[in-house]
């Protein structure tokens, strides 16, 4: 089988030291070709422009027009590159993924952690599922010293606590939990509807894990998941969850 043509890759940050150390790294990786750097973010919307390239690696924070500047401007574009965001900050995960970035590598980067995203960029080409959706598809989760990829269909349950939201995300080991700031109502206008529902003011729940509907009584209805468990249902939200059961 022939070797994948490389992804046509443009650098952008605001340190030469950082894109000269980019630069070695995307050197180990086949699936890259480096065809330009830029130091500023009018500079790589103009190398956009001219060079097409199917990838930007691109620093978060730089002067005036920061990398989340850039990837705005470019969400505007039909034809527009991959993007993976590098960042010595984990607190721009929710910005990253709003704007449907493909990764979020933290510095110092290392070669398998990029040849990781670059992995992620290359799927993503192939298949164009993340354009034809308007609904969030992914998660990063900072987690203790590294952020964690969740694809949404994973998530089984979510929770507000807060100025965050707990996700319940099925694993191999069991149901882990994760901690995102986020609010629950931002999260909501974001997920499928198809496939989510939110039953309470604090609880969004992913629609196959519930089994049945109870009446408690008095009104009071609940929902019962695929596990066992039962929830409530706020009555705000209960006409929904009903509609969802045909009734």
């Amino acid at each position: 089988m022939d070797n994948p043509t490389p992804l046509r890759t443009l650098i952008v940050d605001d340190e030469p030291l950082a894109i000269e150390r980019m630069e070695v790294i995307c050197g180990r990786i086949a699936e890259l070709d480096v065809v330009g750097t830029a130091s500023d973010g009018a500079e790589a919307l103009a190398l956009t422009e001219k060079l097409r390239p199917d990838l930007l690696l691109l620093d978060m924070t730089m002067p005036e027009l920061d990398g989340l500047g850039v990837a705005r401007r470019l969400s505007e574009k039909a034809l527009r590159p991959a993007v993976i965001f590098v960042t010595a900050h984990d607190n721009y995960a929710v910005d990253a993924f709003d704007l449907d970035a493909v990764d979020y590598v933290l510095k110092p980067v290392k070669a398998d952690r990029l040849a990781r995203a670059v992995e992620r960029a290359r799927a993503r080409r192939g298949t164009a599922e993340h354009t034809d959706s308007e609904w969030l598809q992914e998660l990063w989760i900072p987690h203790r010293s590294e952020l964690v990829r969740i694809d949404t269909s994973e998530v089984g349950r979510i929770d507000a606590e807060r100025d965050y939201v707990r996700l319940h995300v099925d694993s191999e080991d069991g149901w882990r939990s994760y901690l995102l700031l986020q609010t629950i109502a931002g999260l909501e206008e974001r997920l499928d509807p198809a496939k989510f529902i939110r039953i309470h003011r604090s609880t969004i729940l992913r629609r196959d894990r519930i089994e049945r509907l109870r009446h408690d009584g008095l009104g009071v209805w609940s929902v019962e998941l695929d596990d066992g468990e039962t929830l409530r249902i706020g009555r705000t939200y209960l006409p929904k969850v009903k509609a969802m059961a045909g009734r």
